[in-house]
Formats: C-alpha cells, sequence, structure tokens
C-alpha cells in the first residue's frame, strides 16, 4: 500500500486572505460576532502601549493578531505563522483594513441608508451586506461612526469585513463623504447657532470701487458660477469651486481694483458648503482660485 505525504489544508478564510494580501490589502481574521481577535494577555487593556499605528502610539510588537485594524498585515509569513493559527482555525469571516489599502468603505447598514446613498453619494463600487451596502472609493480619510442614522465611514483607523470584490468602478473620494466626517464648529456665534454659517455680505460698487464692470454683469457671472457649483453636488464640487473663483479672477484681471473679489469668494464657499463641501477645503480652493488668476 503506497503510503501519502499528508497534505496541509489552508483554512479558507486564510486562503482569501492570502490573496487579498497580494494584492495589497492588509488582513485580519475575525471571530465570531465579526469582531477581531481579543488581546493576548501580555497586551490586554493595552498595557503594553498598542501598536505604532494606532490613536496612542506604543511599543507593541505582539506576534499575534492583536489591536484589532491595526493587526492587519500582507507579511505572508505572519499571516500563515504560528501565532495567527490558532485564530485563523477559529475564523469566521476576513477583515480588511481600508485605510492601509488606500480605500475608503461607506458603511450602510439599512434600506434607508442605502436610498440616501443613491441620492446624494456618486456611484462608486459597492458590496452587498446582510442588511445593507458597502460602498468602496479610492482615497484615505478620517474614520467615524454614525455619521448619519445608519451611516458609518470606515478607513484610516478602522476595519471592514470582506464580503467580496463586489461590482462597479471605484471612484475617487467625493467631497460629500468627506464632509460626514468635518467637526462642527464648538464655539457658536452670538445670537446664532453652532456651525451656522456666518453672515455673508452683498456684493455692490460699495465694496468694489475699483471695478469696472456693471453689477449686474457681476453678480449674473457669480449666479452661474453658482449654479454650477450645485449642478455638482454628487461629484466635483469642490474642484468646480476653484475653477469657478478662477474664472471670476480672470474676469477682473484689468480691472484697477479693488473689485470685491473676497465677497463674491464668500459666496462661492456658503454654496459649496450647502452641498456638502467641508468649509475648510471650499475655502482653500477659492483662495487658491482667486490667486492662481493674477
Amino acid at each position: 500500500m503506497t503510503q501519502h505525504t499528508p497534505i496541509r489544508r489552508v483554512p479558507g478564510h486564510l486562503h482569501t486572505a492570502l490573496d487579498l494580501a497580494a494584492r495589497g490589502v492588509p488582513v485580519l481574521p475575525l471571530r465570531a460576532g465579526k469582531v477581531p481577535f481579543g488581546n493576548c494577555p501580555a497586551c490586554r487593556d493595552n498595557v503594553c502601549g498598542g501598536r505604532p499605528n494606532m490613536k496612542t502610539p506604543g511599543p507593541c510588537t505582539c506576534p499575534r493578531p492583536c489591536h484589532a485594524w491595526a493587526a492587519a498585515t500582507t507579511d505572508p509569513a505572519t499571516l500563515t505563522g504560528r501565532p495567527w493559527a490558532t485564530a485563523w482555525a477559529q475564523a469566521q469571516a476576513v477583515a480588511y483594513h481600508p485605510g492601509g489599502a488606500g480605500l475608503t468603505v461607506v458603511d450602510l447598514d439599512d434600506t434607508a441608508a442605502v436610498t440616501w446613498a443613491y441620492q446624494t453619494l456618486p456611484a462608486t463600487r459597492t458590496v452587498p451586506t446582510t442588511r445593507g451596502e458597502h460602498w468602496i472609493y479610492r482615497g484615505v480619510m478620517p474614520s467615524a461612526n454614525r455619521v448619519r442614522p445608519g451611516v458609518d465611514v470606515k478607513a484610516a483607523m478602522s476595519y471592514a469585513r470582506w464580503l467580496g470584490p463586489g461590482t462597479g468602478t471605484m471612484t475617487v473620494l467625493p467631497d460629500a463623504v468627506r464632509g460626514l466626517v468635518v467637526k462642527e464648529e464648538t464655539t457658536s456665534p452670538r445670537g446664532g447657532v453652532v456651525s451656522s454659517p456666518p453672515d455673508r455680505a452683498a456684493w455692490d460698487h460699495r465694496v468694489a470701487t475699483g471695478c469696472r464692470h456693471t453689477e449686474r454683469y457681476v453678480r449674473t457671472g457669480l449666479e452661474r458660477g453658482l449654479a454650477l457649483v450645485r449642478a455638482h453636488r454628487e461629484s466635483g464640487a469642490g474642484s468646480q469651486v476653484f475653477g469657478v473663483a478662477q474664472f471670476i479672477a480672470k474676469q477682473h484681471a484689468d480691472c484697477p481694483g479693488p473689485c470685491g473679489l473676497d465677497v463674491l469668494g464668500q459666496r462661492l464657499i456658503t454654496t459649496a458648503v450647502s452641498v456638502g463641501v467641508p468649509e475648510s477645503y471650499a475655502a482653500r480652493a477659492v483662495a487658491n482660485g482667486l490667486a492662481g488668476a493674477a
């Protein structure tokens, strides 16, 4: 009777993890409940200080899959090594670190959240989940839970469950998603509400004593520019703000000045914020656009 050398079977989840790691996606095992394996005794309660890429840097060099997303790796030697073997033998799923792969996942947890995404966000690659969908974009941003009902953002400091490659073309992370995590202002303007936009002055010749254009000409050009920004509500509003600001500046390049472009810029910023562009981003885009035509 011929004897055969026993073949070491690779657990299914480890096989998936190795395939993802080979494509540059950092991975880790998940136990029952779709959660990471707990820290080992040496790392329990983060007494080791945590891994270097966690919120609180520390000296941990534990070879086990401790510290959740921070343990995700693309190293096949680590994934197949003895310290991870028990975890893979008990794994119920595979997770990956979106930020480590240069991605952001918008986790839509129910039907209402999915409907909101189709109405609000630009199309990208989607992956069905148990109750909703994952929308995956190219680009990394901070992670945050409950940015709106049924919506989490998983990116720089979180993990996402691997549920397959999904369908559709992956697109660049839009301003509308980045804006979900922008913190509100903590100081209220007098008589106002937290994060309410400040009063914006209206453009007229009192603020543009050196402008050679009529007020009607300036207002018409501004309104057309604002309409372009609003039309890009679903994608590219931030870039559109820069283009409109640059166009406005070029219109006034031959004026002796001043032309009150700062007031026009504030109108652009307010409109951009109203369609989901973070105010700091909009302000930079306007400043760069106005300066770029100088």
